[in-house]
C-alpha cells in the first residue's frame, strides 16, 4: 500500500526512537525541559527570531498567534485558501473571538492591492482589521510557494496599515528547500511564524511558534490556557531536534517523486493535474466521481483524501519508498488505460 494521504502518516525512524529515548527531560511548565529548550533555541535561530514555543500542534501555534495580535471583534485577513480558514474548526471565533476575512482566488496568494483594500475599521460600525496571516506553502492551492517578492510586498502593504503579521509555515521547509532560499529570509516580514514538525519532516508530534521574546512569554501564558503545558516533552523536542538535523534535505525527493506522479497521472488523460510546486498533487477527476476515482486507487494500493467535490490530493513524504512510486506509476496506466 502506498500512503499518499498525507505527509503526517510517517512513522519515527529507529535513529529518531534511539534520539527520543535518549532525550534528558525535565518539567516544561516549571521551564525545566533541557531538550525543549534546545528546541526551541534552535528553531528560533533557524527562523531569525528570537524566541521560541514547543507546542502540540499547528492549530495550536496558529491560535495562540491570532489570540497574540488581536482583541474581540477584531478582524483577520487570511487567504480565501487558507488552513486557518478552511481546517481549524472555527478556532479563531471560539477562541480569540475574531472573524476572520477571506480573501483571494484559488492560488491562494494575495497582492498587496488586495491587502489595502480590504483594511478597515475606521467607523465604528466597521471590525478593526489588526492581523494578516499568509500560509507558505499554501497547502490547499496544491502545495503552492509563495513567491517571495509578492509575499514581501503584502506584507509591505500590510505594515503600512498598522496590521501585525503571522506566518502559516506548516510547510515552510518546504519552501525553503524547493527555492534554495533561507528559512529566515522568507519569516524576516512576520512577527510570529508557525512551524510544522510532524509533517515533511516526519516527527511524530509537535509545531513550533517563533517570534520576539515578549511575544513568546504571552504565547507561553496562551499555551497553558489551551491546554499545551506539557510536562517532560522533551522525548517529542528529541524528534523534532533530530528530524531539523536530519530531514531537512531529504524534502527535495518528495519534491522530485511528487512531480513524476503528476506526470503520470496527466499521461492517463483521466485528470486534470495542478502542476505541484513541491509534495502535493491535486487533480481533479474528469471520466467518474471523485468517490469512484478514490476507491479505485485504493483497491490498486494507492490511497489519497478527497480535497473537493471533483479533486483528490496525493502528497509525498519520506516513507514513500522509491519501490512504492514505482510501483504507482506502474499502475496508473493499468487502471486508466
Amino acid at each position: 500500500m502506498v500512503d499518499l494521504r498525507s505527509d503526517t502518516v510517517t512513522k519515527p525512524s529507529p535513529a529518531m526512537r534511539q534520539a527520543m529515548a535518549e532525550a534528558e527531560v525535565g518539567d516544561d511548565v516549571f521551564g525545566e525541559d533541557p531538550t525543549v529548550h534546545r528546541l526551541q533555541a534552535r528553531v528560533a535561530e533557524v527562523l531569525g527570531k528570537e524566541a521560541a514555543l514547543f507546542v502540540p500542534s499547528g492549530v495550536m501555534g496558529n491560535q495562540i498567534a491570532l489570540k497574540l495580535h488581536t482583541q474581540p471583534g477584531d478582524e483577520v485577513v487570511v487567504a480565501e485558501r487558507s488552513h486557518i480558514y478552511h481546517y481549524e474548526s472555527g478556532a479563531p471565533g471560539l477562541i480569540s473571538g475574531v472573524q476572520l476575512r477571506p480573501v483571494g482566488d484559488a492560488t491562494g496568494i494575495l497582492t498587496p492591492e488586495e491587502v489595502t483594500t480590504v483594511v478597515r475599521g475606521a467607523p465604528d460600525w466597521e471590525p478593526r482589521t489588526r492581523l494578516l496571516c499568509l500560509e507558505d506553502t499554501i497547502n490547499k492551492a496544491g502545495g503552492r510557494i509563495y513567491p517571495l517578492d509578492t509575499l514581501q510586498a503584502a506584507t509591505k502593504a500590510a505594515r503600512t496599515h498598522g496590521l501585525a503579521l503571522h506566518l502559516d509555515g506548516a510547510r515552510l521547509w518546504n519552501a525553503a528547500i524547493a527555492t534554495d532560499t533561507p528559512e529566515a529570509e522568507i519569516a524576516a516580514p512576520f512577527d510570529t511564524v508557525n512551524v510544522c514538525l510532524s509533517k515533511g519532516l516526519g516527527a511524530p508530534v509537535g509545531s513550533v511558534l517563533a517570534g520576539s521574546g515578549a511575544l513568546m512569554r504571552a504565547a507561553r501564558r496562551i499555551r497553558k490556557a489551551l491546554g499545551g503545558g506539557m510536562r517532560q516533552v522533551g522525548l517529542l523536542a528529541a524528534a523534532g531536534l533530530y528530524a531539523l538535523d536530519h530531514h531537512r534535505a531529504g524534502l527535495a525527493d518528495d519534491h522530485t517523486w511528487a512531480h513524476r506522479f503528476a506526470d503520470a497521472l496527466e499521461a492517463t488523460g483521466a485528470f486534470r493535474v495542478v502542476p505541484p510546486e513541491t509534495n502535493i498533487v491535486l487533480f481533479d477527476t474528469l471520466r467518474e466521481e471523485a468517490e469512484t476515482a478514490l476507491h479505485r486507487l485504493a483497491a490498486a494500493g494507492i490511497r489519497v483524501v478527497p480535497f473537493g467535490p471533483a479533486t483528490l490530493r496525493a502528497t509525498f513524504h519520506r516513507d514513500v519508498t522509491e519501490s512504492d512510486l514505482t510501483h504507482a506509476l506502474d499502475m496508473l496506466p493499468r487502471l486508466y488505460a
